[in-house]
Formats: structure tokens, sequence, C-alpha cells
């Protein structure tokens, strides 16, 4: 009898800043996970925020060419003080996002805390906590220079984790008919 070959799928991962934007890039097959790729996207340089967004939209593109991705996993923008910060990340979210769904990939959210949650076990995880469960969990040793790659990678992470994604912990859109619909008070 022939062993079924597992299935592998690549997932992209996005903690979405402008400022910086953090990527990371897991294979997984079957239940394990590896490590393809992980980055930042530093944006701080440019002044105009819709040339933030326009490169955010260019640098997701190109990451969406090259690896190929299977889906795509965002960090949810959270409530600040500052509201103003909340909805540039939100912008800068749905650039993302719409970068995945041009090229009709999937999207998941996943709140910070359900994040933390999936990758350390607790929800109020520092972000160094966070990428120190991540360098045991995917075997790299390389500390990166910003920890929104880390964030970015553990977006990642925590959608792999997740084994049911209709349990309400996340959102998935494959395309922007079905965003849209989903949310339409949020458009209109």
């Amino acid at each position: 009898m022939l062993k079924e070959k597992a299935k592998e799928r690549i997932i992209l991962g996005i903690d979405p800043g402008t400022v910086v934007l953090g990527y990371g890039l897991i294979k997984e097959t079957g239940k394990k996970i590896s490590l393809i790729s992980m980055g930042v996207i530093k944006l701080g340089h440019l002044d105009d925020h819709g040339l933030k967004l326009q490169r955010i939209f260019k640098k997701t593109s190109a990451l969406i060419e090259e690896y190929n991705p299977d889906c795509v996993a965002l960090e949810a923008p959270f409530y600040g003080k500052n509201i103003q910060v909340m909805l540039k990340l939100g912008r800068a979210q749905g650039v993302a996002m719409a970068a995945a769904l041009h090229k009709d990939i999937p999207i998941f959210e996943y709140s910070p805390r359900k994040i933390k949650q999936s990758v350390t076990g607790n929800g109020n995880s520092s972000k160094e906590q966070v990428a120190a469960m991540l360098k045991t969990l995917l075997n790299f040793q390389e500390s990166p220079q910003f920890l929104d790659a880390t964030d970015g990678l553990a977006v990642a992470v925590c959608h792999s984790f997740q084994q049911n994604t209709s349990s309400g912990n996340s959102k998935s859109y494959s395309g922007w008919e079905s965003f849209v619909k989903d949310n339409e008070k949020r458009v209109r």
C-alpha cells in the first residue's frame, strides 16, 4: 500500500504597519511547519501616507508572486488610545488584503491576543516571548532586527495551528464580494 503524500500549503503571515510591516512565510506539510522566510518592509522614510499604502500593496504583491502562498493571514488592528493610529493600521491591513484578494488568495484575520495565545499559550505574551517560542517551534537561531518580522511569522503559525477556521476565531474571505458582504457596515 502506498503512503499518501502529506498535503502541503504555504502561509503568508502579515503584521500590518505603516512604519514597519512584518511578514513571515511558512510551509505546512501535514502537521509539520517549517520556516521559508521572514522580514520587514520599512516605510518610516516615506512621509506621504498614500505612498506608504502603495509600497505595502506592491511589496505584498511581490511576496505573493515570489512565494505563491495558498492563503494570507493578517493581524487585525486593535483598539488603542489613538484612533488615528488605528485608522492608519486598518488602511495598511486593507491594502495587504487587497493584494491577496487581487490574486484570489483567501485571507484570514486574527486578533493580537489570539495570535499570542496560539503561539505561546498566553494571550498576554510579550513580543520577545513570541519570538523565543517561534525560534523553538521553527528551529532558527538568528534574531531579526525588528520584532515585526517575528510578529508576521506568528500570524502565519497561528493560522497553521487553527484546526477549525469556522469556529469564529478567524474570518476568511475568498474575494471582494464576500468581504464586502460580510462588512457592509464598514463599507458604508
